[in-house]
């Protein structure tokens, strides 16, 4: 993944997922991919995020300086609402 914002994107949508379902282990997994992707390729040292309505705050660290970036809420939460409306298609395998 070329683009840190789409890296971004994609671990907080699934960082929301597993904060909501933390027995989800696919989703656990998927999170960990994006994290070592955004610390090997992009670099970055420190990822956090904080649901601000209606933003996501994600705020990390590349080149040692503290950087910020913003997402809606109804963006990054739109792959749990999906997963809510229909669980029976989300089971957990182990």
């Amino acid at each position: 993944m070329k683009s840190l914002q789409d890296a971004l994107y994609n671990w907080l949508t699934i960082k929301v997922v597993c904060d909501a379902r933390p027995d989800d282990t696919a989703a656990q997994d998927t999170k960990k991919m994006f994290e070592e992707l955004l610390m090997d390729d992009h670099k970055l040292t420190h990822i956090e995020a904080e649901k601000q309505e209606p933003m996501y705050i994600v705020e990390y660290t590349l080149d040692g300086k503290t950087k910020t970036t913003r997402f809606p809420v109804e963006l990054i939460e739109v792959m749990l609402q999906q997963i809510n409306q229909e669980p029976h298609k989300y089971r957990n395998f182990n």
